[in-house]
């Protein structure tokens, strides 16, 4: 797919922007209080494969998160902050890569002006985010309510204010907990501007709703080459946010640093516990960093067939399987051993 061209801005130890690839984030989600739970989930997510951290910064002491988090983990650290300028001022200080604010709720043109200065000085991108509820009461009444062009509007509101102070570092987020209404934001704004964007579904829900929405939001919109940075919200433990998001990108196509595991959904013919094999095979496989697709299917009738493309794969027999690559059937294997004998060929691979 072609990519959106964008202007690149420098997050850390990472470019955004449409020659780079498409990062993925998280957000710290325990108290910004406890530092030392703060530090352990960025040490997870940064096992996990996130590649930009969000923490809240909602007060002076929540900024000694910067320090302690950056001196244990290597991945760009971005200070969510609203209102109080002064910490925006204070986690630049602090050293933290990127700041995400909303120009418009933190005062005055000088205290917008002063982050600007700072941010420029320091290297330091601004992240707009604007969301469906934060929209100024002036836009609303316009629009008649939350639209994506209300919402793009604000956007481009903030974009100016930062611009009118000579800042032009910048990443723009217009989320919706509206699918729809997200990606036509998105869409509308692709064409305002030149910036990179970070995408999400905002308030997307628990895991099972927040990955539909999100896959199904972020997804059309990448598959659109929209999109330089994207973080699947979800109302669970954020390192589920980062492997959806990575089995998102993998599932596209735009990254190929995990195995693709195809599997027929059984039926009938099928003779063994496909089910449990495929969840088995997708365990193993979690940590696995080659490029290669795996085929788990219930017969032959879609197995070496329907999976020719596949490197390696499994078709069940009955109370057996035979093992394929490229659709070329290799040998017959046990029940009880097609799992062990799959991951072997794989570690040859």
């Amino acid at each position: 797919m072609e990519r959106r061209q964008t202007k690149q801005v420098k997050v850390g130890k990472f470019t955004l922007g449409s020659s780079s690839p498409v990062t993925v984030q998280s957000m710290l989600n325990v108290p910004s209080t406890d530092i030392e739970g703060s530090v352990r989930q960025s040490i997870e997510l940064e096992k996990a494969g996130c590649e930009i951290i969000r923490a809240a910064v909602p007060d002076m002491e929540a900024v000694k998160l910067i320090s302690a988090i950056k001196e244990k983990v290597s991945v760009p650290l971005v200070a969510d902050i609203h209102f109080d300028y002064k910490l925006a001022l204070e986690s630049a200080e602090a050293g933290i890569d990127k700041i995400r604010i909303n120009p418009g709720n933190i005062g005055s043109d000088d205290r917008v002006k002063a982050v600007a200065k700072k941010c420029k000085e320091k290297n330091i991108p601004i992240r707009i985010g604007v969301n469906s509820g934060s929209l100024e009461k002036e836009i609303l009444a316009k629009y008649g309510g939350v639209t994506p062009e209300a919402m793009c509007e604000s956007a481009m509101y903030h974009v100016r204010l930062l611009n009118k102070f000579d800042f032009d570092d910048i990443v723009i987020s217009i989320k919706s907990s509206d699918v729809e209404k997200m990606v036509k934001a998105y869409r509308l704004m692709a064409e305002m501007c030149n910036y990179p964007m970070h995408l999400g579904v905002t308030e997307a829900g628990t895991y099972k709703m927040s990955l539909i929405k999100s896959c199904a939001g972020i997804g059309s919109l990448l598959l659109d080459g929209i999109g330089d940075t994207i973080r699947i919200s979800m109302t669970d433990e954020p390192v589920k946010e980062v492997e959806s998001a990575l089995d998102l990108l993998s599932a596209l196509n735009i990254r190929n640093d995990r195995p693709q595991i195809v599997a027929c959904p059984t039926c009938g013919r099928t003779r063994i516990d496909l089910i449990s094999t495929a969840k088995e095979v997708e365990d193993a496989l979690k940590n696995c960093r080659k490029n290669i697709k795996v085929a788990v299917m219930g017969c032959v009738v879609n197995g070496p067939g329907e999976a020719k493309d596949a490197d390696i794969g499994i078709a069940g027999g009955d109370g057996c399987a035979v093992l394929f690559k490229h659709g070329e059937i290799i040998r017959k294997i046990s029940e009880e051993n097609i799992v062990k004998e799959l991951l072997s060929e794989i570690d040859k691979l």
